[in-house]
């Protein structure tokens, strides 16, 4: 998954006059460009991609942008996967996600890596609440280089939904199949969910370090004029110095800490003010502008919701 700013610099970056760009807007325009039968149903397709029905890219796009959510759950692999222009190490019971309008680039799947690839349009999802949760998991914005690697046990749960809503897309429908589907994939969703949260609590040390890191970057920002001159640091900055997703930092973040990368961001710069509130006599306007704040008003606010006093107050306690 490429993010939207990176978006422009594969876009003006593509030097290969065969490199092109494709917007799909239909499922079936998907799969005619691999190459692969016409869906069974225009709006949802799963496609399982092993031994006997090899994965094919000689036709494929190197880069194109999917009006529609896409699921790639690997069962598995021998060495390591190409995606975009980056390889990447996804074990057998790996699971990857995009959520529409994202830019995708092609991926090399070898002749023993076996997949499922599940093709959902939003509109789909029409009429059930569904459509409106699947927003608000945050896994579908993830980087491919934050896939969720499943557990033996897991692989088996995952496996078996897969198989059922094969088995119900591939029979004949009737005035139930929408309903039983989309069901199956809620709980898909809702297993993704959890295995995520595990994931986040079994690599532990490994989110202890993007804490470690992200700590020195964010106070190295902050204590420096030159860097605030741009404003207060944004998620989107500080994910990008640790590449990794916006998302995924604030899930690392909530799972290690209970706290958002803004509440993190918010809390860093409310110890700042309190440093600069008690050891200078700056106004309280220069030490907004000083912290990066367009206005001072914003600052006072964001002061008052972190300590309960506006900084004046904080500071007449304190002297």
């Amino acid at each position: 998954m490429v993010t939207d700013r990176r978006f422009f610099l594969y876009i003006y970056g593509m030097k290969n006059k065969e490199d092109k760009l494709v917007r799909f807007i239909s499922i079936s325009e998907s799969h005619q460009a691999f190459g692969l039968p016409a869906p069974q149903h225009p709006l949802i397709s799963l496609v399982h991609f092993h031994k006997d029905n090899p994965f094919n890219t000689e036709m494929a796009p190197i880069y194109d942008i999917l009006s529609f959510y896409k699921i790639t759950f690997i069962t598995r692999n021998k060495g390591r996967l190409k995606y975009g222009r980056n390889y990447y190490d996804y074990n057998e019971g790996s699971m990857l996600f995009l959520a529409p309008n994202q830019l995708v680039g092609s991926t090399d799947y070898n002749s023993e890596t076996y997949c499922y690839i599940l093709l959902i349009h939003p509109d789909f999802l029409l009429g059930y609440p569904l459509a409106r949760k699947i927003k608000q998991y945050a896994y579908f914005l993830y980087s491919w280089n934050e896939a969720l690697h499943l557990s033996d046990s897991e692989k088996e749960i995952i496996l078996s939904i897969y198989k059922i809503m094969e088995q119900e897309l591939n029979s004949r429908v009737d005035e139930f199949s929408q309903e039983v589907v989309i069901a199956q994939l809620e709980l898909l969703l809702s297993y993704v969910n959890r295995f995520y949260k595990r994931q986040f609590i079994t690599r532990k040390v490994m989110n202890n370090d993007i804490i470690q890191k992200l700590e020195i970057i964010l106070d190295n920002y902050i204590n420096d004029q030159d860097t605030l001159q741009r404003g207060i640091p944004t998620v989107q900055y500080l994910s990008e110095q640790l590449s990794i997703s916006p998302g995924y930092l604030s899930d690392v973040l909530r799972s290690v800490m209970g706290k958002s990368t803004q509440q993190y961001i918010r809390e860093k710069l409310t110890e700042k003010a309190k440093e600069r509130l008690t050891s200078t006599d700056l106004t309280v306007g220069e030490i907004a502008y000083e912290l990066g704040f367009e206005h001072p008003q914003s600052f006072s606010k964001m002061f008052r919701v972190q300590t309960g006093l506006s900084p004046l107050e904080f500071r007449k306690n304190i002297s």
